[in-house]
């Protein structure tokens, strides 16, 4: 069953337990998925759905720590529900050692020494990590990496 496919089926599954707020973040999702569609006139496969999602998610992180530094602990706590909601659409995350075992292997076959050469290590993590990690990780443990080299 594809991304999308399992997205509607939960979503009618909410509405039938009358479950709004679980209903309003897959239709969140379903929505920016919709619009890129329309607006791209193409079909999402389940990747780009994915990178859709985290997305969505990484907006719904920055809106949590917004209004927990505001004191707003009531928005707060929605926007975590739509995190724990729209994460379960998300494959598997990668542990640390696996996310290290993908920077050293990009690493070893871009042959980069420093970290003005970063660039070509992401390219080959990102396609790989892309809603499995969070991507800013990811890169501060890529200049890490670097930076040990040319120690």
């Amino acid at each position: 069953m594809s991304l999308k496919v399992r997205l509607q089926e939960d979503m009618k599954t909410a509405m039938k337990a009358k479950e709004s707020a679980r209903l309003s973040a897959i239709r969140l999702a379903l929505a920016a998925i919709k619009q890129i569609e329309v607006d791209e006139r193409i079909e999402l496969d389940d990747a780009a759905i994915v990178a859709v999602i985290d997305k969505l998610l990484k907006q719904r992180r920055d809106a949590a720590s917004q209004y927990e530094a505001a004191d707003r602990l009531d928005l707060a706590a929605a926007e975590r529900f739509e995190i724990d909601v729209l994460g379960a659409y998300l494959p598997q995350a990668l542990t640390s050692d696996e996310i290290d075992a993908l920077i050293e292997a990009a690493i070893a076959e871009s042959g980069a020494r420093a970290a003005s050469e970063m660039g070509k290590v992401m390219a080959l993590v990102k396609p790989k990590a892309a809603g499995r990690a969070d991507m800013a990780e990811v890169s501060r443990r890529i200049k890490e990496a670097l930076n040990r080299q040319t120690d």
